[in-house]
């Protein structure tokens, strides 16, 4: 199911500019190690239960407060979200095991190629471009929610598709990727670039899981 943290700038989101270029490396930097950990967590332990996976993302999504708490000090709030982030792999590693085992390691595979390239394609829009999509941020957010609010929804009443789910997934989270690479070429927002991590790491989760779904989805079709 998908989800996302909203991280609080200081003093109620004041702009701390940063020069786009360094705040570009230094959140893929920070983003692409923690996908990395994410990864290697979940290769590590393919065999995890969905209980135990089930607490780990719920530790984690507890850590995400805990990053945004201590903006203030740098080193402790990357070594939270590289927490979070091997708490992540812990969470994902029972979803990417059974797709890998129901549908073969290609499809894993080819999500994750295809989520790569999707994120570097939407940032190199951004920045080739200057697209800003910021004024529409609420608009996402509240697409978001009603995202989040039908998939717990259709845990009982399944009323809708998961192949429609995961494309509108695609599509939301596509367009919060465009937000964010926006908000560090305009200097973070007030954000630290831990912070812009956590958000660019989420996009590419939940557009991971979605493709899963959909290449999952067409497997299984054939």
């Amino acid at each position: 199911m998908a989800y996302r943290f909203q991280p609080q700038g200081p003093y109620g989101g004041a702009a701390v500019v940063a020069p786009a270029r360094s705040l570009l490396a230094q959140v893929l930097g920070i983003t692409a190690l923690g996908l990395c950990i994410t990864a290697l967590a979940a290769y590590l332990l393919p065999g995890v239960s969905f209980g135990v996976g089930m607490i780990a993302l719920i530790v984690g999504f507890i850590l995400l407060f805990a990053i945004n708490a201590t903006r203030a000090n740098p080193a402790l709030s990357l070594g939270l979200f590289y927490l979070f982030a091997f708490l992540e792999g812990v969470g994902l590693a029972p979803t990417i095991n059974h797709y890998a085992v129901a549908f073969g390691p290609e499809v894993v595979v080819n999500a994750a190629a295809t989520t790569g390239l999707g994120m570097f394609a939407l940032a190199a829009i951004v920045y080739g471009t200057g697209l800003d999509l910021r004024r529409f941020q609420g608009i996402f957010f509240l697409a978001l929610i009603g995202l989040v609010l039908v998939g717990v929804i259709s845990m009982f009443v399944h009323f809708i598709h998961p192949q429609v789910y995961a494309y509108l997934t695609l599509i939301i989270f596509s367009g919060l990727v465009l937000i964010d690479f926006a908000r560090i070429r305009a200097g973070g927002d007030g954000l630290t670039p831990v912070q812009m991590a956590v958000q660019i790491y989420l996009d590419a989760i939940n557009i991971f899981l979605a493709l899963l779904q959909i290449f999952g989805g067409r497997r299984s079709s054939d």
